[in-house]
């Protein structure tokens, strides 16, 4: 089984790392998430039939996993939310994170994009990522998401969509000031 995980993560882990990094933005979050990914692999790899390629198996449970994720942090969110009496307050605080650091953007046209993912539904996101960033095949990234090919495309335009009316809305913003 060694060997197996030698081969995969030799493979597949830089990438593997970026895309849930992409979806994430947390470094040490990715990192706790690639780490479930490879435990689920290693715990199904026997059950694996090379039905697709392994790389495309290990994206699909990379995405999975990633969902997991923020399913559960959408389930504490909600718990938190109820907790509190956020009307008294008047408004919910606002996420001051920073955007990593260590994000290394190639490109501006990359960094654009990057930065404007966020308007995206999971899904827009997920394909273009798959898409663009870790440049999977229009059968690759359907057969990793579970996504008919028209789905992929349907949803590759609408995510385009939107990255492109999001950067014009902060283009205006930037020649407005």
């Amino acid at each position: 089984m060694k060997a197996v995980f030698d081969r995969l993560y030799d493979a597949y882990h830089q990438d593997l790392f970026q895309f849930i990094f992409y979806m994430v933005k947390d470094r040490a979050l990715a990192e706790d998430l690639v780490q479930d990914v490879y435990i689920k692999v290693l715990n199904s790899y026997s059950s694996f039939r090379g039905e697709s390629s392994e790389k495309t198996w290990l994206f699909s449970i990379a995405r999975h996993v990633t969902y997991d994720y923020f399913r559960s942090a959408g389930r504490k969110r909600k718990r938190i939310m109820d907790f509190f009496d956020w009307q008294e307050k008047g408004e919910l605080i606002p996420d001051q994170a920073p955007l990593p650091e260590e994000i290394a953007v190639k490109s501006e046209e990359i960094g654009q994009l990057y930065r404007h993912l966020d308007k995206c539904t999971p899904d827009q996101k997920s394909v273009l990522i798959l898409r663009y960033i870790q440049s999977f095949s229009i059968q690759e990234t359907a057969d990793i998401l579970n996504f008919s090919t028209s789905k992929v495309k349907t949803t590759q335009h609408r995510g385009l969509k939107t990255l492109r009316t999001s950067m014009l809305k902060e283009q205006k913003k930037g020649g407005d000031g």
